[in-house]
């Protein structure tokens, strides 16, 4: 069985849904994602941010399938897609390759009182209670608290105050870090989600 994952959306939308992917890893398992998040996915045979594909160009205008990607996407047996929930041309231009497809919303419904790795679970037809894991590289231990109190939806942050209330009970020192576009000084900032915590960071003096 080949199955291909496409899973667009922001870093933590994307990790939230870590253990609905892992679930529904098959024989061979290819993975298309968020470019950024694409050096924290390890439990794939292969992973291809959906950018280098031309996935966004399916079902659009005239385009309802680009070279290349046909073949791609005809190669698996089962292709399960949080991409194009909402796009009816899309759905149509996968379905017609006579590759079994499934669509799943990429956010929880609004008002949805669960979290939201336990609605991707669900969606995968795993039971809910995991929880997304990343392994990282080892490094020597640093003995500090790492918080990244931002998103990309101001609606779902906690607010910054209680960030702070936190990291002043807690027994360890605190470091912060947070988005290119946000502010928060001296935060530090990675190009690369997989260099943390042991990579070069770059100092935000804002």
């Amino acid at each position: 069985m080949r199955r291909l994952l496409i899973r667009p959306g922001a870093i933590g939308d994307c990790i939230l849904s870590f253990p609905a992917l892992m679930h529904l890893r098959a024989a061979y398992t290819e993975v298309w994602i968020s470019s950024p998040v694409v050096p924290l996915v390890n439990f794939a045979d292969k992973v291809t941010s959906i950018a280098s594909t031309g996935l966004d160009l399916v079902g659009l205008g005239d385009i309802k399938m680009p070279p290349g990607v046909r073949e791609a996407l005809a190669g698996f047996d089962s292709i399960v897609s949080w991409y194009g929930a909402n796009r009816p041309p899309f759905r149509e231009a996968l379905l017609s390759l006579g590759v079994p497809c499934e669509f799943h919303a990429a956010l929880p419904p609004a008002g949805f009182g669960g979290h939201a790795t336990d609605f991707f679970l669900e969606q995968a037809g795993a039971t809910p209670g995991l929880f997304p894991r990343i392994e990282v590289q080892e490094c020597a231990p640093r003995g500090t608290v790492i918080i990244h109190p931002f998103s990309g939806s101001p609606r779902k942050n906690w607010p910054l105050a209680y960030y702070v209330d936190l990291a002043n009970a807690l027994p360890l020192k605190t470091e912060w870090t947070c988005g290119p576009e946000e502010q928060l000084r001296d935060a530090t900032r990675f190009a690369n989600l997989a260099d943390w915590p042991a990579g070069s960071p770059e100092r935000g003096s804002t």
